[in-house]
């Protein structure tokens, strides 16, 4: 008989140490570390990060 997998495995609420935004002329989303401000992922489908704060723009 089949089982489920193993719970408490995965990402549990909001990654800390990060943070998006939103770039208009590629419009794709960009992750960055809020310690060092390096670059780390950009998302290809247009669609925001989960659990990675939004930051504010002036």
């Amino acid at each position: 008989m089949a089982k489920n997998a193993i719970s408490g495995h995965g990402r549990v609420g909001r990654i800390k140490s990060r943070v998006q935004s939103f770039n208009p002329l590629t419009r794709q989303y960009v992750e960055s570390n809020t310690l060092t401000g390096k670059f780390l992922n950009v998302k290809s489908d247009g669609k925001p990060f989960k659990g990675v704060r939004r930051h504010k723009t002036k």
